[in-house]
C-alpha cells in the first residue's frame, strides 16, 4: 500500500485513475478509506492522506495450476 495527498478539486474516480491506473478501482481505494467515504467526502480539498491499496491480480480459472500467476 502507499499514500497519497489530495488536491484540490480530487474526486474519487479522478484518484483511482491516476493512482491505480483506472476507474474500476474506485470501490477499492473508497472501501480503504471509509473514513472519508462515511464523512460523506466526494470533493476533496487539498492535503487529504489516503490510502492508495494494491490492486489484486486476478487468477484465470480457465488455466492449469502451473501456469497461474499469484
Amino acid at each position: 500500500m502507499k499514500s497519497y495527498s489530495t488536491t484540490q478539486g480530487d474526486m474519487w474516480d479522478s484518484i483511482a485513475q491516476d493512482q491505480m491506473g483506472s476507474t474500476d478501482h474506485t470501490g477499492l481505494l473508497m472501501r480503504a478509506n471509509m473514513r472519508h467515504v462515511l464523512l460523506g467526502t466526494y470533493l476533496f480539498p487539498a492535503g487529504v492522506k489516503l490510502t492508495i491499496p494494491d490492486i489484486p491480480q486476478r487468477v484465470s480459472d480457465g488455466l492449469p495450476p502451473w501456469k497461474r500467476r499469484g
